[in-house]
């Protein structure tokens, strides 16, 4: 499939909604990724509408508020971010860093013991960097959970490094199956605040992805 993709930033958040709910033929939002499917009358999906974490919509479609309080988290090799918003403000963020990585190689040492099985005094240091670097980042994410309402959990974070973040001896205050749980749909190069606060901005615009068969009939439907 050839995909399109157009910016609605610049279009009334009401109006986007009120368009999808009264003129497309129908649609389906999927709370988990929090995207709108648009379908035509043969009930094809002709693209969807990628909203930004802070609406809060219903299944309905109707937009409850603009302010939903989320939680971003980004982790890699060595280096992790959290920020928290509310809204479209910024009102928390932090970072982390351990000596995870083996400077010749340039690689984990996660994957490399995965990969040779051998443990010497270096690795044993790194492994013992990467248990304090997961117990850090789930003692900062207990906090902010017991002090605040949290609506969503963005996460950002490779499947290789997912079990140390939730069997870490510091247990993380939320569950594989948290319903809140949003997987962040950007790659992020480099786990640190900048790339982190980069990313969430470009979040914050609504996106319509589009197969470009149907580019058409989706440029009437939004006056586009």
């Amino acid at each position: 499939m050839s995909q399109g993709q157009i910016n609605l930033f610049h279009h009334d958040p009401e109006w986007i909604l009120e368009t999808v709910r009264e003129e497309a033929f129908g649609y389906e939002y999927d709370f988990k990724k929090h995207v709108v499917l648009l379908k035509n009358e043969q009930h094809d999906v002709m693209g969807f509408i990628r909203l930004p974490l802070h609406w809060m919509v219903n299944h309905d479609l109707f937009l409850m508020g603009q302010e939903a309080r989320a939680l971003y988290i980004t982790i890699e090799s060595g280096n992790a971010a959290i920020c928290m918003m509310e809204g479209k403000e910024n009102v928390y963020h932090t970072t982390f860093s351990a000596y995870m990585t083996r400077k010749k190689q340039g690689f984990s040492q996660i994957k490399y013991l995965k990969k040779k099985g051998k443990s010497k005094a270096g690795s044993r240091v790194r492994l013992a960097k990467t248990v304090t670097f997961f117990e850090n980042i789930n003692e900062t994410l207990t906090e902010l959970l017991d002090e605040y309402e949290i609506d969503r959990i963005a996460l950002g974070c490779s499947t290789t490094l997912i079990p140390f973040l939730f069997q870490s001896k510091v247990a993380c205050p939320f569950d594989k199956r948290d319903p809140r749980l949003y997987k962040i749909p950007l790659h992020i190069p480099q786990s640190n605040y900048t790339n982190l606060d980069a990313a969430i901005r470009k979040l914050q615009a609504p996106i319509l992805f589009f197969d470009q068969q149907f580019e058409k009939d989706l440029h009437s439907l939004f006056e586009l």
